[in-house]
């Protein structure tokens, strides 16, 4: 048989109940979102307070950092008069030849070949150095085929070539002090010099 009709009591009274369902889980939802907001607030506040130390803690090691980059550099100073007092003689480290295809500047192709050789500031320097070669080298000859003929064509170029030379091989093997903000400064390292013992730009 077919229900009969619900009558308008019954309606009313299930509007109710449905309407008072919502209600409980609307306030329900505030209450999870008030309380996970207060909860992220506390957390994110104690985050940034962290941050705010830390911040602290980096001003004083970039300050330390700074003061030990100055102090390796008097101690390398001093190491290299006493070396002169003592009478000891100079240390250098030759590099194999290098020959790379320069950055295009005409139609034609030109390359350079380079012999170099590294002053060091110790014989246990010069050691050391070996294990990294293969590593020098590559950095080596990244910066010799970024170069134009142009560049290298005066005597200027090629000093600056060899402080790049020299800056990139102490930041491998020794270390990159930072600056006040962040920047890297220049490397400090065994390597003194970089010597060319042969220049050819064809």
């Amino acid at each position: 048989m077919a229900k009969a009709a619900a009558t308008p009591e019954e309606a009313g009274a299930e509007a109710p109940k449905k309407g008072n369902k919502m209600l409980i889980i609307i306030i329900a939802v505030l209450v999870v979102v008030i309380v996970g907001g207060a909860a992220a607030f506390f957390l994110m506040g104690n985050k940034h307070a962290d941050e705010g130390e830390d911040g602290g803690d980096e001003v004083v090691a970039e300050e330390d950092h700074e003061a030990a980059a100055k102090e390796a550099k008097k101690a390398k100073l001093k190491k290299k008069k006493e070396a002169e007092a003592k009478g000891l003689p100079p240390v250098f480290v030759e590099l194999d030849p290098f020959t790379v295809n320069l950055q295009a500047e005409s139609a034609t192709d030109q390359y350079l070949q380079v012999k170099a050789t590294l002053r060091v500031d110790e014989q246990h320097a010069a050691d050391h150095l070996k294990a990294y070669m293969p590593e020098i080298r590559h950095k080596v000859l990244l910066l010799l085929s970024g170069k134009k003929a142009s560049e290298l064509a005066t005597p200027d170029g090629r000093e600056q070539l060899a402080d790049e030379i020299k800056n990139a091989v102490n930041a491998i093997v020794g270390e990159v002090p930072k600056g006040k903000k962040g920047e890297p400064q220049e490397p400090i390292g065994p390597i003194e010099s970089v010597l060319f013992t042969s220049f050819i730009v064809q």
